[in-house]
């Protein structure tokens, strides 16, 4: 898939993003769609998976830590195919399989639960070890929210990610600054984040996490690093994509009603024309 897909593709997925969650009337679009260019690149072009067979011993595995925006891993997960894109209107109902956070029993292409912030990483910590130890050439990839990163569990995650050296490991960063009580530099600051990461042996990719072609330059490099994990921080902006939720914490966990779906269906439809004139 080339840029210019993947940037329809993404649009496409923020689409699905805010009818899901507008469908729901709950759940978490701000950081779904900070990191939906992110899903976009690791589930069209970087991960080795397989939809028709979402169980494959030597696919890529990925861990949502930030489990909260479980909607922008649901509409990656559609679009590539993996269950039908009209499930997603069933998000957070009584009975769906599409619970408000990822459930690695009941979803297909899901490979861990996740959601209590600061264990993802360690679970795919975990499965790098793993893969390790039976010689397996998968890589894991996760991604964390910035204000999760607050917590102390990840660093002690990433202690031994550094000190095991698991180079098949790579620990995304959506570092859109905000978190459910605001900036994070204002609640509990967290930067230097690519210091900290450094300091724990891991190789640092800063990236701005909308552009396809510095995520595309930063998880071949990834690959390309031997002996270490990578931890890339992409710097995004909460809410993308849709005017009124850009940079705005209230849209952390909060669903839009018919009249905000509606304006905000329209930037996405105005996003992807423009993208059609390309």
């Amino acid at each position: 898939m080339n840029k210019l897909e993947l940037m329809k593709t993404a649009n496409e997925v923020r689409k699905s993003i805010v009818t899901a969650v507008h469908a729901a009337k709950s759940g978490h679009p701000g950081g779904s769609l900070s990191a939906a260019d992110i899903f976009t690149y690791l589930y069209f072009k970087e991960m080795n998976i397989d939809p028709a067979d979402p169980k494959k011993a030597d696919r890529d595995r990925f861990v949502l830590s930030k489990g909260h925006t479980a909607p922008g891993l649901y509409a990656a997960l559609a679009h590539r195919g993996f269950f039908p894109v009209e499930e997603l209107l069933s998000l957070r109902k009584v009975g769906s399989y599409l619970q408000g956070h990822p459930d690695m029993k009941h979803i297909p292409g899901v490979d861990m639960s996740s959601g209590s912030l600061g264990q993802g990483i360690s679970a795919a910590v975990g499965m790098a070890i793993s893969g390790k130890l039976s010689n397996e050439d998968y890589r894991v990839y996760t991604l964390l929210g910035d204000g999760e990163i607050q917590e102390g569990q990840v660093w002690e995650a990433a202690m031994l990610a550094g000190f095991q050296k698991l180079d098949n490991l790579v620990v995304i960063v959506d570092n859109n600054n905000l978190q459910i009580d605001g900036a994070i530099d204002e609640v509990n600051s967290p930067y230097p984040i690519d210091k900290k990461f450094e300091a724990f042996n891991f190789h640092v990719i800063n990236i701005d996490g909308h552009n396809f072609d510095e995520i595309d330059a930063a998880f071949k490099e990834a690959r390309a690093t031997k002996g270490m994990p990578t931890a890339i921080i992409a710097k995004t902006v909460k809410g993308k994509g849709v005017s009124f939720m850009e940079d705005k914490a209230g849209w952390h966990g909060k669903a839009p009603n018919d009249e905000e779906y509606a304006i905000a269906m329209a930037d996405l439809e105005k996003a992807g024309e423009a993208l059609c004139q390309k």
